[in-house]
């Protein structure tokens, strides 16, 4: 079995379709066909059922894919203590962060990290923060940034906290929420437990919601428009011109606060190059 052939097996056992996973791995169907009929031949069961609705694994197929998983994380741990023999910093380091780190933290960082060490390939997958937690676990990324406070056993860092408030146009007060039109979006499990929460600490009827949208810079849009208030992390809100805020708080009085954390596994951080990542993060100034 070469590397090609465990990837084509883990990603057709995830897309169930020969189509999608033939456009996936850039090759051709009557290639990835005759390929799968190989590897077959090759273990003396048959792998895959072809139906209607794309393709289902066989106990033999379902057992090989699970196998996928490992030899190709097996690979990747290869090559990278390969390439941490030497002295000069290469390799691929794998990183995984939510959207919101994704698109106002992450590229300024990157950006200074390849500065720094240009010969270090860099691969990043966005995604829910419990999702890029699962990929640090099962060592699927090396390190993943994840906001909100997640369960956690192996090692993590605190990058930054920030404080929540409701954002208006409009000068608004708290005692007039519940009759003032919201502008919902979808968001973390973790912020959005945080937020039904202190409405229920607060109110006794829930928030006359007038929209939801797919993401919070939509909703950041539809507030600077004057269409409603929003609860929302200060720093997507803090640069625009004449926007009304109130930092929202517990009963104590403690200012609702959202962090983000650098969740990664100690024994990584023998790799030359997840090492000089994690340290140069620790450095940086969010």
């Amino acid at each position: 079995m070469e590397y090609r052939d465990w990837l084509i097996i883990k990603v057709l056992f995830e897309e169930k379709n020969i189509t999608k996973t033939a456009n996936s791995l850039f090759i051709s169907q009557p290639v990835l066909t005759v390929r799968l009929r190989q590897i077959e031949e090759e273990f003396g069961v048959k792998i895959v059922h072809r139906g209607n609705k794309g393709v289902f694994f066989t106990p033999e197929g379902e057992y090989l894919a699970h196998c996928a998983e490992s030899a190709l994380a097996d690979l990747h741990k290869i090559k990278e203590r390969v390439a941490n023999i030497g002295s000069e910093m290469t390799g691929t380091l794998r990183l995984g962060a939510s959207n919101y780190v994704t698109k106002y933290q992450l590229p300024c960082l990157l950006k200074l990290f390849k500065d720094k060490y240009p010969n270090v390939e860099l691969k990043v997958t966005t995604s829910w923060s419990k999702d890029i937690l699962n990929l640090v676990y099962n060592q699927e990324i090396h390190v993943g940034f994840v906001r909100g406070d997640y369960s956690w056993r192996d090692e993590k860092v605190l990058l930054f906290t920030e404080p929540i408030c409701l954002a208006s146009m409009d000068e608004i007060h708290l005692k007039d929420l519940p009759n003032l039109p919201k502008i919902d979006y979808r968001t973390e499990n973790t912020i959005q437990t945080l937020l039904d929460n202190w409405w229920r600490e607060n109110y006794s009827r829930p928030p006359l919601i007038s929209m939801t949208v797919n993401n919070v810079d939509t909703c950041k849009e539809m507030v600077i428009n004057g269409l409603g208030y929003a609860i929302l992390p200060d720093r997507i809100v803090n640069e625009i011109p004449g926007i009304y805020k109130i930092y929202i708080r517990d009963k104590k009085g403690i200012h609702v606060l959202r962090n983000t954390w650098m969740h990664f596994q100690k024994e990584s951080l023998e790799t030359k190059i997840i090492h000089a990542f994690v340290n140069f993060v620790k450095g940086y100034k969010f």
